[in-house]
């Protein structure tokens, strides 16, 4: 599942120890040791190797054995490959980890947007459905602060501005664990 990083800009080989702040363009890769903040909309690759304490905003961030350790945020894709190691929270829309790596932190899987995926205004795991506030109503009505829908809209015509409705969140089906009863202890 390796993406194609494209050519490396620039490289911070074995040997190199570097503290501060990186900000690139292109596809760059660290071999080395590296201490601070990292930024950028394009690709970092984290060789084989390499130690990294960092909080990193990366387009994509591409880790190949060497060692994370710091929050990541990336628009587009984290990949993980064994022997790599991340230690720290990851935000991503999409996420890639390989057999044999180590990871220890929370995963946000968010759109571009900022949306978690897969999440349903209202749902337990989206944001909360929208709240109207009213004028106290008549006994016999809906009390006020009660959730209430939106009126559904007219159907319109196609166009450029309107997007296709939120893909339904799907769960794995929960698993029932059944004690097994010997033959003869049932009735």
């Amino acid at each position: 599942m390796a993406s194609d990083a494209g050519e490396i800009t620039a490289l911070l080989g074995h040997g190199t120890d570097f503290t501060g702040k990186l900000t690139f363009e292109g596809t760059v890769r660290i071999d080395g040791r590296f201490q601070g903040e990292i930024f950028t909309a394009h690709t970092l690759i984290i060789g084989e190797g390499a130690e990294v304490r960092a909080e990193i905003e990366a387009g994509t961030l591409i880790i190949k054995g060497g060692t994370v350790t710091g929050n990541v945020r990336a628009r587009e894709l984290v990949e993980i490959h064994a022997p790599g190691r991340l230690f720290g929270d990851i935000e991503s829309p999409s996420l890639f980890i390989g057999r044999g790596v180590q990871f220890d932190g929370r995963c946000q899987m968010r759109t571009a947007d900022g949306a978690e995926d897969g999440a349903l205004p209202g749902s337990a795991d989206g944001p909360p459905a929208p709240r109207v506030e009213t004028e106290p109503a008549p006994p016999g009505s809906v009390p006020p602060g009660t959730a209430l829908s939106p009126p559904p809209r007219p159907p319109a015509a196609a166009d450029a501005t309107s997007s296709p409705p939120p893909a339904p969140f799907q769960a794995w089906p929960p698993v029932q664990v059944v004690p097994s009863v010997p033959a003869h202890k049932r009735r």
